[in-house]
């Protein structure tokens, strides 16, 4: 009996070959499909390579960092009062007249002894001016709030 085999077992094997039950391929180990493969681009970095890279990250970081740095500053200047009183006119809003010091009036020399005194055209006879820095605050502005945007168009 041993010999002998039955039909039945000798069409087992080939019916496992051409439709798996799922009981067999749980045990037949699974082909993948081979992946088509694409060429690999090797770079060879050498120092200046390198270094490129480095100064380029570095810039964008810079580029990136100081305005939102300076931004920052703003914001936080704005948050903060300013007591600092100005330096030129000394807190008072007003500067001496370079022109007349202080009088009002102008000696001009003629000529042959000849004095002629008028009124001063720089701060129109007051003696003062009102101080360019402050414009007349008495109080120093800060560094940032000193920059003039300019359209030149």
């Amino acid at each position: 009996m041993a010999a002998t085999s039955s039909p039945l077992t000798t069409l087992q094997p080939s019916l496992r070959s051409s439709t798996p039950s799922s009981h067999y391929m749980s045990a037949l180990p699974r082909r993948r499909r081979p992946r088509a493969r694409y060429p690999r681009i090797q770079a060879d970095l050498d120092q200046n390579t390198i270094v490129a890279i480095s100064v380029g990250v570095v810039s964008l970081a810079v580029g990136i960092g100081v305005p939102v740095f300076y931004e920052t500053q703003i914001d936080n200047a704005a948050k903060r009062e300013n007591t600092q009183p100005c330096f030129p006119c000394s807190g008072s809003g007003a500067q001496v007249c370079r022109f007349c010091g202080g009088k009002g009036n102008v000696t001009v020399v003629i000529g042959g002894g000849e004095t002629e005194v008028s009124q001063c055209v720089n701060c129109e006879g007051i003696g003062s001016l009102t101080c360019t820095t402050c414009q007349g605050t008495g109080i120093q502005p800060r560094y940032l709030d000193r920059r003039e945007f300019k359209d030149d168009d």
